[in-house]
């Protein structure tokens, strides 16, 4: 059988790339974009069996990226956001897309508890200080974290994850998720923003969720910790929360535009942490993540079944071209 054509999207050299798709063997011939831009992945895409996304979101298989690869018979996308690809699209063309649902799980969710523990003691704030000559062992007002309420936005694994680490601290948590759950644990939304003391938001970006959280309505002086996606937090009204001092800080791993442009003005507030969308990127994250996109890759040019698809096409990648449509 021929090989399967493979279109890698990762910003990584080519021979990184091919170095790291090397278990796959000869079932895969590994090509990439001769640029990153729209015009060199849409000449790509046409010979496109496989593609194996970008976790950046630069390069998307939007609607139009979709109709240019008549051969697609695979998404895997190696993160667990699949925003900017076009799933409607995928799905009516018979293309299952693949996530790595998990994998970080570990890694954001001890993020958001470091960035929750820096907020409620002010360690960037005492830090400052001192740099600066100042010694304000009364001014800073820290609050311990222990029995303070954790409202979580978002079920998955990683809101899982850190329900139990909150827990573990004596924080009393409550989540909220899109599908109601027989779970005394489980609030409706406007319940735990307003009751929370720390809003933790750990929401996958969809039409559902952008602008879900609208920091106006959280509780006066609570936490905001974002380790999601900008869009599902309205970003002006919480700039207007945190200059207004209706809430006592928020910490950011993502923003509406990334990288922060220069004179946003999150960047002006002091009760800000701010983190360049790097909660999920440890090493053993990384190593979870190149597993189980190996995995599925094997799995799809093997035929069997690849795991977590999110767009409801059957998990078995059929070639859309056989070898003998092709001569």
């Amino acid at each position: 059988m021929r090989p399967w054509n493979l279109l890698a999207l990762p910003p990584l050299p080519e021979e990184l790339m091919r170095g790291l798709l090397a278990p796959l063997g000869e079932r895969v011939h590994v090509r990439v974009p001769a640029a990153r831009d729209r015009d060199a992945l849409l000449a790509a895409l046409p010979e496109a069996e496989i593609v194996l996304g970008d976790w950046t979101g630069t390069l998307v298989m939007d609607a139009a990226a979709v109709a240019a690869a008549p051969r697609l018979a695979f998404v895997q996308q190696p993160s667990v956001g699949v925003d900017g690809h076009d799933l409607g699209a995928l799905a009516a063309a018979g293309v299952p897309l693949a996530n790595t649902p998990g994998v970080s799980a570990v890694a954001v969710s001890e993020w958001c508890l470091g960035a929750t523990l820096s907020l409620s003691r002010k360690l960037a704030a005492a830090d400052a200080a001192v740099r600066a000559g100042e010694w304000p062992q009364q001014g800073l007002q820290p609050h311990e974290l222990r029995g303070r309420r954790v409202g979580i936005v978002g079920w998955g694994p990683i809101g899982l994850s850190c329900a139990e680490i909150f827990r573990a601290l004596g924080c009393h948590v409550t989540f909220w998720t899109r599908t109601p759950r027989e779970d005394p644990a489980f609030e409706d939304l406007e319940t735990l923003v307003s009751g929370s003391d720390v809003v933790v938001v750990v929401i996958a970006l969809s039409d559902q969720t952008r602008d879900l959280i609208d920091p106006a309505r959280m509780k006066q002086g609570a936490l905001l910790v974002n380790a999601a996606r900008g869009g599902v937090v309205n970003q002006p009204a919480l700039v207007t929360a945190l200059r207004e001092g209706h809430l006592g800080g928020a910490a950011l791993d993502v923003f509406d535009v990334e990288p922060l442009p220069a004179g946003d003005p999150l960047r002006d507030l002091p009760n800000v942490l701010l983190s360049p969308h790097v909660a999920g990127v440890t090493p053993e994250a990384t190593g979870r993540l190149l597993t189980a996109t190996l995995a599925n890759l094997t799995a799809a040019v093997e035929g069997r079944e690849v795991d977590a698809v999110l767009n409801g096409v059957a998990p078995i990648v059929r070639r859309k071209f056989t070898e003998s449509s092709t001569t």
